[in-house]
């Protein structure tokens, strides 16, 4: 049985949440290094700002209970990349394996879709994280590339893979 959760836009009242939930090794060695670990109370009102500023709002809290536990993102791009946009997204360990990031997956998507003019939705998850690996493809999205030890995390080379969905394979829930 999927945990009830929705999506919505950050908040200032949010940060005791994030910064609770966010410092946490087992996620942050997931995220690029703009993902602090140990991820501080100025590290989350700077995420709360940039997350608000957007028109129409793209970064979203993943609410649980009424708590903040994750983020979840769509990033239009721009120039020669700007019929795609990035989906990025955490949730709080705790929340792990109750369906909630699939199905927010799956919301973002339809979001992304609706709102821009895009054709392509893409993630890049690292080669270690299989967890987000098999999200992705339970979501429809096809494994594009893989590019081989170009990412240094905590001081390891580690595979990058590209996943993506088309508008046209795209099936709304």
């Amino acid at each position: 049985m999927k945990k009830e959760f929705k999506l919505r836009p950050w908040a200032i009242t949010d940060l005791a949440n994030l910064v609770k939930h966010a410092n946490n090794w087992n996620v942050a060695k997931n995220m690029t290094d703009k993902f602090p670990f140990p991820y501080s109370e100025a590290a989350g009102r700077g995420f709360i700002a940039f997350a608000t500023q957007g028109d129409p709002v793209h970064i979203f809290a993943i609410e649980v209970g009424g708590q903040a536990v994750g983020g979840i993102g769509i990033h239009p791009q721009d120039d020669i990349h700007r019929r795609n946009a990035e989906l990025g997204y955490w949730l709080a360990e705790p929340f792990w394996g109750q369906g909630i990031i699939s199905a927010a997956i799956g919301q973002a998507v339809a979001f992304a879709f609706q709102t821009y003019d895009i054709d392509r939705v893409f993630a890049r998850p690292f080669g270690t994280n299989l967890g987000s690996q098999r999200v992705l493809e339970k979501n429809g999205f096809v494994l594009e590339g893989r590019f081989e030890k170009v990412l240094v995390k905590d001081g390891e080379l580690i595979d990058e893979l590209v996943y993506a969905i088309r508008r046209d394979a795209h099936k709304p829930q």
